[in-house]
């Protein structure tokens, strides 16, 4: 048992190395998203405040503070890379993944069951691509998870201390939680414990310690919650009305999407385990009785899909907290099943997968070929990238094939058939899409003129992020788009931040008695530069992207 214990060990901490942190720092930050959370990281360690969340110097009320304070211990590990901004949500992912090992040792007592839980979870297409981007969202999984996790240590207890313990670190999570991304992690841990209780009939022990939780959380999230409201009071009505009422509910909702938008995020976030979900939810339903542990997960799955399915905006990353339970509840099925010798399933998982390798070939195939002149993805020079991209799919598929040999004895084998892509993403992307969205490679090719400018400018937040991120100021300007900061820009002390396109001319004038003025562009697909600005010293365009570069005159 030590031996495999040791085995398994030494696996999942290959598979973690190889899938979330050797390709780090080779991938280039995507803007908006990276962009923003690697600067609000960096300008709270420039001003040394942990408590004012601030993005290119204004306001920024979006999220809370918790999270950002992962990734600024991350930058003070690792300094200012592209390493150091993912870190905090490899990190959440990575405990995340410790505690789905914790729980199955909880519920089933056997090592290579959570094991094999824990490597399913790593292995999941929605974990790997959030778990390795710079977001927020793994931490919030990560505080969920662990709220539950608690739930299920206080129902397992026998005694009012144990139960005690367990909502205290119930009432510490949900604190974190609501720390990382507000009241919505309050929300789910209790939607999803409400149907456990009823059926356990333990309504009354949520109604008797569920208030000393939520006092452990409040005394958690307290300081903070004071401090930003003595500091900036109009952050509590913004964060509430705007980033959940109007967000969630409202007929204006941010991303809005229909309600069966889920559907397709779970079944391509559940890859490389496709063909197992439906048995896993039925098992779980049919056993509900004789195994409650699988009603337990099968609640903290379907309650906060439901949730996040009725509200009006809605983005893929919001359902990561249900890839835990889901991992899970795969387990349970895929070992009952393997134990059976019931083989087909794995079949069929083997044969999905291959066809997803298959078809990521022949699509790279067809589009690098340039048979489809309306969907050209890649320029004739680009075929380095094609061949690396149907390198990656053809990993998919080999290990797809690996994992159904020996009567589908090696079936978790199956976790390895996005190891590829994932080395291999960040040399494939082609110049058409990282162009405007990844504009680190555009700012570094142009940096000592940016670097000699007293102004610079964008008329993309996601841009300036990425202007400030790399020469390491926060005083970028907007250009005629407010974007996600039209709310900081509506203070009085930052009013010179925003520069519309029909004062830039007079703007111009004045601030090149200054200095060198620097103006970067993210022209719409098929746009071109408006012939209303001023002609430029110097222009350099690559893809969308445009410098419009205005030499000092004194």
């Amino acid at each position: 048992m030590k031996r495999l214990n040791g085995s398994w060990t030494w696996l999942l901490a290959v598979y973690f190395a190889l899938v979330y942190l050797i390709p780090l720092n080779g991938r280039r930050l995507w803007q908006p998203d990276e962009t923003r959370t690697a600067e609000v990281s960096r300008e709270m360690l420039s001003r040394g405040d942990w408590v004012v969340p601030k993005l290119l110097g204004l306001r920024y009320f979006d999220k809370p503070v918790a999270a950002y304070w992962f990734n600024n211990i991350s930058h003070w590990l690792f300094g200012d890379t592209n390493f150091a901004v993912r870190f905090g949500s490899v990190f959440s992912t990575g405990v995340t993944a410790a505690l789905v090992f914790a729980l199955a040792m909880m519920m089933w007592r056997n090592p290579r069951r959570a094991s094999v839980a824990a490597l399913i979870f790593l292995s999941m297409l929605l974990v790997l691509s959030i778990g390795t981007y710079g977001l927020l969202d793994a931490t919030l999984a990560l505080w969920l998870t662990a709220a539950m996790v608690s739930y299920y240590l206080a129902l397992r207890a026998t005694g009012v201390k144990g139960r005690l313990g367990g909502y205290t670190l119930l009432g510490l999570a949900c604190g974190m939680g609501f720390m990382t991304k507000g009241f919505l992690a309050l929300a789910v841990p209790v939607i999803a414990a409400i149907p456990i209780a009823i059926r356990r009939r333990r309504i009354k022990e949520l109604l008797i310690y569920g208030p000393a939780a939520a006092i452990v959380g409040v005394l958690l999230s307290l300081p903070w919650a004071l401090a930003i409201a003595r500091r900036e009071p109009d952050f509590w009505r913004y964060f509430f009305w705007v980033e959940h009422i109007q967000r969630f509910a409202e007929e204006n909702a941010q991303h809005k999407a229909p309600f069966w938008y889920y559907i397709p995020v779970l079944i391509a976030g559940v890859l490389p385990w496709l063909a197992l979900l439906p048995g896993s939810l039925a098992k779980a339903w049919r056993e509900r009785a004789a195994r409650p542990e699988l009603f337990f997960l099968l609640s903290w799955v379907a309650m906060p899909l439901i949730f996040f399915s009725i509200a009006k905006g809605k983005l893929p990353t919001y359902i990561l907290s249900c890839m835990a339970p889901l991992a899970l509840l795969i387990t349970a099925y895929a070992e009952d099943r393997a134990a059976a010798l019931r083989s087909r399933i794995f079949q069929v998982n083997a044969a999905l997968n291959g066809l997803v390798g298959l078809t990521g070939i022949l699509a790279l195939a067809l589009l690098g070929s340039g048979l489809l002149p309306q969907a050209r993805f890649f320029s004739p020079q680009e075929w380095p990238k094609v061949v690396l991209g149907m390198i990656a799919f053809s990993g998919w598929l080999l290990f797809a094939a690996f994992s159904v040999r020996h009567d589908a004895r090696r079936w978790p084998w199956s976790a390895a058939c996005p190891l590829l892509l994932c080395l291999l993403f960040g040399d494939a992307v082609p110049q058409q899409v990282s162009g405007p969205k990844q504009p680190q490679i555009f700012i570094r090719a142009h940096r000592a003129m940016l670097a000699d400018s007293r102004y610079v400018l964008s008329d993309s937040v996601g841009v300036a992020t990425g202007l400030a991120w790399e020469l390491k100021r926060s005083d970028i300007l907007l250009f005629n788009e407010r974007g996600e900061v039209a709310y900081g820009l509506k203070y009085p002390d930052v009013r010179g931040h925003f520069i519309s396109d029909a004062d830039f001319p007079q703007w111009l004038a004045r601030a090149r008695a200054q200095g060198n003025v620097s103006l970067i562009l993210r022209l719409p697909r098929g746009g071109e530069i408006p012939g209303t600005l001023p002609e430029p010293d110097k222009m350099r365009r690559t893809a969308r992207l445009v410098l419009l570069w205005y030499q000092h005159r004194p």
